[in-house]
């Protein structure tokens, strides 16, 4: 008995001394090969794998290959190579924040379609439809933030498509959005939550962004994903690839951009979700020539992280619906997604006066003029949404 009691402590001196060493050995060698311009936390970047361009499992796509095939989602063209990938896949219904300390966002310029509106206390959040143009590779997605019940409901118009989120509003009533999800039966299914599925397809990463002033980010902005592993994800643990519910989608109608001599030559479309909230305030500028809206962000020209682009639609959708709220002690608010109401539309230099109508939740949300559906120029459509009293200057 002495000696079996010896023998385990021993064992576990042993263990001891190998855990001090290699936990020696891994700071050293972290320390000796990671560059010191990473920020005040050295380490913080070791905890997300994702990196821009990574290419597993992706499509090969020949860049001088002629773009014959056209996305559902917003009309724009595509090779048949990358059709052929995303037959394969679900579109992405992704939450994306614009808190000032979270941008520049990764992801919103390889977006097909953008909506936009107030999460809370004046600040916006964006949900992106990530699907054809993220085939050719692997996209950055990020800040990851929480579900809000209005979004489900644009989501919804999609057919199920896999919803991407960091949690949610879950206070009992009619803004607990993860409740709605579980009554829809999207839980364990096309719900890809961050709290029930963790590392790796979701990765924290303190260093996404430098902070001017030298501090780190805070952890709310930090949360990263990328389209392949959403995908890989879904395929591997939920065995979802193919969209189920593309037979069931209502598409837009869409058309080529206009010739250049039909243009219209429009002054820059100016707006603000909430009085005195300016860094959520938005412009975008047209030029002719491109036939595409450039995207201004509280007052800065609103680029992607992932490659440094500005933030162009060919379509600028303001949709007015009325906004009620906050209705709870987390100032959570609601929209009215369903029904009908305004939308003025804004696309080759020019705008009309529109309406939106969605019927029901699963129905599609489609916009019309004069009785007659709005042919979407191809190309990235981004709809904001925003209270009836808002005022558009253009």
């Amino acid at each position: 008995m002495q000696w079996k009691n010896l023998t385990k402590k021993s064992v576990g001196l042993t263990a001891l001394v190998v855990y001090l060493l290699s936990a020696g050995i891994s700071y050293a060698v972290f320390t000796s090969v990671l560059p010191e311009s990473v920020g005040p936390n050295r380490f913080a970047g070791l905890i997300s794998p994702l990196a821009p361009g990574a290419q597993e499992g992706k499509v090969q796509v020949d860049a001088n290959a002629p773009k014959t095939e056209a996305c559902p989602l917003n009309g724009k063209f595509f090779t048949v190579a990358e059709r052929q990938a995303w037959e394969e896949r679900t579109p992405l219904a992704v939450m994306i924040e614009n808190h000032v300390d979270a941008r520049p966002q990764s992801g919103l310029t390889d977006s097909d379609v953008v909506f936009e509106a107030v999460a809370e206390g004046g600040i916006t959040r964006f949900m992106a439809m990530v699907y054809c143009d993220a085939q050719a590779e692997d996209v950055i997605l990020a800040p990851i933030r929480s579900a809000r019940t209005y979004f489900i409901d644009w989501a919804s118009s999609y057919q199920k498509p896999l919803y991407v989120h960091v949690g949610g509003a879950n206070i009992p009533g009619p803004s607990d959005a993860l409740g709605q999800l579980n009554d829809y039966g999207w839980t364990n299914t096309n719900d890809l939550n961050q709290f029930s599925i963790g590392f790796p397809t979701f990765a924290r990463n303190y260093n996404r962004i430098e902070l001017t002033n030298g501090q780190q980010l805070a952890t709310e902005h930090t949360m990263e994903t990328s389209s392949e592993r959403l995908w890989k994800y879904a395929k591997e643990n939920r065995q979802i690839t193919a969209w189920q519910g593309k037979d069931d989608f209502t598409p837009w109608q869409f058309v080529d951009d206009a010739p250049e001599s039909e243009r219209g030559e429009a002054g820059a479309i100016t707006y603000n979700f909430w009085s005195g909230y300016d860094d959520f305030a938005v412009q975008w500028s047209y030029n002719p020539q491109e036939n595409t809206y450039a995207r201004i962000n509280g007052g800065q020209p609103h680029t992607d992280l992932n490659n440094g682009e500005q933030i162009k639609a060919k379509n600028v959708v303001i949709l007015f619906s009325p906004e009620k709220g906050p209705i709870n002690e987390n100032k959570h608010l609601l929209y009215e997604t369903t029904g009908t109401g305004e939308a003025l539309i804004f696309q080759n230099g020019q705008v009309v006066e529109a309406k939106w109508s969605k019927p029901t939740r699963t129905t599609a949300l489609t916009f019309s003029v004069g009785g007659k559906p709005v042919e979407f120029v191809r190309g990235q459509i981004w709809i904001s949404v925003m209270d009836p009293s808002s005022e558009v200057s253009y």
